[in-house]
């Protein structure tokens, strides 16, 4: 059985990142979560946010950013 959780897509809909940071332009949305510190990517026209990391943001969590595997912490 699908959850409501598990059906909802892994990005923000175009309306969900215009209600997330109140602007309809792509500019002024990246520009916003970059100052919110809130992950993104930009890709032509499109911002593309992650759902979970709109809800760590939310909760007050700490977004952290993945730059991949840390080979250096590997014993």
């Amino acid at each position: 059985m699908i959850t409501a959780q598990q059906a909802m897509p892994e990005f923000l809909s175009a309306a969900e990142l215009h209600g997330l940071t109140g602007y309809a332009r792509p500019g002024q949305q990246a520009q916003w979560l970059k100052e919110q510190g809130i992950p993104h990517k930009v890709d032509g026209r499109r911002v593309i946010v992650s759902r979970v990391h709109s809800r760590q943001w939310l909760e007050g969590r700490a977004v952290v950013i993945s730059e991949g595997i840390n080979f250096g912490a590997v014993k």
